[in-house]
């Protein structure tokens, strides 16, 4: 089946593209697309060719979606055609065609689809939070508030963060932050940064951290505001490392735990305390979402059509302040 793609062609270039869809399997879901969201941090690394991205192109991104099911293999149990489930690494496309354990079926009726698109990355938010194991009371930081790091601060503060501290150069993102349940947010480039959140939580540092800048010297700058035994989860892919670490000093004398996050790390059939799979974490989500413990709507910046994609994705590359919540329209 043919359908519409963005599709990477070449570095900094996107094009709206006819594709074929994979073909059906016994265990296939093959869903009609309502929404699809950008991920800016890691879309933008792929689209510019930073390491750790591969060598090779074109290049397909866009694993965080919604829409409708239209057919399902023989041997598909969990979904039927006309159920509206999430796609998990799926495309850009107007039509994806996934693995069943890729598919998870909404079944709160009344939850808005635009909303419940972004569950996808709310999920790898989810997941790095879940692995610092934190208690209620214990300090908390985000390093950067791109999508990730807004997600990951409002699970912080459901799962009891105080104080619970933002950081990020944008004033806008800061204040969507503050908006969303920091007690402070702070401008990481400003001198004394380290020592003001020192004084923040009484002299201790942050006993739990989700980096998820990328950045080689924010994660150093997370090092420097660490508690004695306090965690990191590296969240974001720091693709290139221009910055010493003193790992005695930093890391090995003050007992700090640097915990990879990434989001393929995951049990695939059974979660366990601190490790869900990735169908039990939208679940969680999409219940909170339903509840109103949960928030997505101040999130959304703009809702653009797929042929806009060549212009949004030169403007991902160039624009430093990129609208954080874009979604395109399969509809």
């Amino acid at each position: 089946m043919e359908t519409k793609t963005i599709v990477f062609t070449a570095p900094k270039t996107a094009q709206l593209l006819e594709t074929e869809t994979k073909a059906m399997t016994p265990t296939s879901v093959a869903v009609k697309m309502e929404y699809t969201v950008i991920s800016g941090g890691t879309e933008r690394a792929s689209i510019m060719g930073a390491p750790n991205t591969g060598n090779s192109w074109p290049r397909y991104l866009g694993y965080c979606g919604i829409g409708h099911v239209m057919e399902v293999g023989e041997q598909v149990t969990s979904v039927v055609p006309g159920d509206r489930v999430l796609v998990y690494h799926g495309r850009h496309s107007q039509y994806n065609v996934a693995p069943e354990t890729k598919v998870t079926k909404v079944t709160q009726e009344k939850l808005d689809s635009l909303e419940a698109a972004f569950t996808v990355i709310a999920s790898m938010g989810l997941g790095g939070v879940r692995k610092l194991e934190l208690e209620l009371g214990e300090s908390a930081m985000v390093m950067g508030l791109g999508l990730l790091g807004i997600f990951a601060l409002q699970f912080l503060r459901l799962s009891g963060a105080y104080p619970l501290i933002a950081a990020d150069p944008n004033p806008e993102r800061r204040a969507l932050a503050l908006e969303l349940g920091a007690d402070y947010a702070l401008d990481p480039t400003e001198e004394g940064f380290c020592q003001t959140v020192k004084e923040l939580t009484g002299g201790k540092g942050i006993n739990a951290c989700v980096e998820v800048t990328g950045r080689s010297e924010a994660m150093l700058q997370a090092l420097n505001c660490a508690s004695r035994l306090g965690r990191i989860s590296l969240l974001g892919c720091t693709r290139v490392s221009d910055c010493a670490v003193d790992y005695y000093q930093q890391v090995h004398r003050p007992g700090v735990k640097l915990i990879g996050a990434h989001n393929f790390i995951r049990p695939k059939f059974e979660s366990y305390p601190h490790h869900w799979t990735h169908q039990d974490d939208c679940k969680a989500i999409l219940g909170l979402l339903a509840a109103g413990r949960f928030r997505i709507k101040p999130i959304i910046s703009r809702v653009v059509k797929p042929d806009e994609a060549p212009e949004i994705y030169t403007q991902l590359c160039d624009d430093p302040k990129f609208p954080l919540g874009t979604v395109f329209d399969w509809r």
